[in-house]
């Protein structure tokens, strides 16, 4: 069984490729029967749209592969705690599970009660949390010169 550490390393490369294009850093991967079914990254300054989060494309993307609007047996990889908007389009979606890697103390969904997530979706944290953290904090360092 594939660990979530090596799902969380795709997302990372995904995050890595939003840091090289003036994104900010954040990837998110669907992964379904231990298979990668969607895998991309930020893309609102791309495509000029607000809603390009990681998690927002993801979810079309996998949505799209199963011909299913519905993520329920799917586990949703992000490098960063998913925002209100991403987490609310996730109780939409039923997704089985969410793992995050960096908590986001100030837009992340467990700012928000009560749970904008399905009630029965599964929560992971912490998982490459340095990596992940890193990541953010130097895209903006950088930005902020």
């Amino acid at each position: 069984m594939l660990s979530d550490e090596y799902f969380m390393k795709i997302a990372l490369k995904e995050a890595q490729i939003a840091f090289d294009k003036g994104e900010i850093p954040v990837g998110a991967v669907i992964v379904s029967k231990e298979t990668v079914i969607a895998k991309t990254h930020n893309q609102t300054e791309q495509l000029n749209d607000f809603t390009a989060h990681a998690e927002m494309l993801a979810y079309t993307s996998a949505s799209e592969y199963l011909s299913n609007k519905y993520l329920k047996d799917c586990t949703l990889y992000v490098t960063l705690e998913p925002c209100s908007m991403c987490a609310s389009a996730s109780a939409w979606t039923q997704v089985g599970r969410i793992v995050y890697g960096a908590s986001d103390p100030r837009k992340g969904f467990n700012n928000f009660s009560p749970s904008l997530l399905h009630p029965k979706t599964k929560i992971s944290s912490a998982v490459l949390e340095q990596e992940c953290l890193a990541l953010v904090q130097n895209f903006f360092t950088k930005k902020r010169g």
